[in-house]
C-alpha cells in the first residue's frame, strides 16, 4: 500500500513525517538540514521514495495568521515547483500549517525535551501535525 509523506519545509531545516501503510497514523521520520540548499532535500526525498512506496507529498503552507500569504509562502511555493519538476508522478497537496510549530513546541515542553534537542526535532514534529491534519481531512 502507498504512504503519504508530510513535509514541513524550511530553508535551513525540513521536517519529514510518514504515514503507516494504511494511511491511518503519522510518525516523524527525520529532519533534513539543508542550510538553504534544496538539492539536499530533493536528494534525500528521492532516497526516501526508494525505501517507501510514497504516492503523495503533503507540504505545509505557511500562511500568516489572517490567512494571507507570507514570505515563507513564496519560498514554499518555489520548493513545491521543484518537487513537481523532479517527482512528477507524486501527488502534491498543500495544507494550512498555521500554528503547527507552536503545537510542536508545546508537545516538546510537555515531554520535557531539552532545549539543545528541540532544534533538531521541532520540524519533524511539525511535519507530523501537517500530515495528521491531512489525514483528518480525509
Amino acid at each position: 500500500m502507498s504512504r503519504k509523506l508530510g513535509i514541513d519545509y524550511g530553508v535551513a531545516r525540513t521536517g519529514i513525517a510518514i504515514t503507516d501503510e494504511l494511511g491511518i497514523t503519522a510518525q516523524g521520520l527525520e529532519t533534513i538540514t539543508s542550510n538553504g540548499n534544496d538539492k539536499i532535500i530533493l536528494k534525500r526525498l528521492e532516497e526516501i521514495l526508494n525505501t517507501y512506496n510514497i504516492d503523495t507529498f503533503v507540504i505545509g503552507n505557511p500562511l500568516n495568521m489572517d490567512g494571507t500569504p507570507s514570505k515563507r509562502t513564496e519560498e514554499t511555493e518555489s520548493f513545491i515547483h521543484k518537487l513537481k519538476s523532479r517527482f512528477n508522478n507524486i501527488e502534491i497537496v498543500s495544507v494550512d500549517e498555521r500554528l503547527t510549530t507552536v503545537e510542536a513546541h508545546k508537545t516538546m515542553n510537555y515531554l520535557n525535551i531539552n532545549n539543545k534537542k528541540k532544534k533538531s526535532v521541532v520540524d519533524t514534529i511539525a511535519a507530523v501535525y501537517i500530515l495528521e491534519n491531512y489525514i483528518n481531512r480525509k
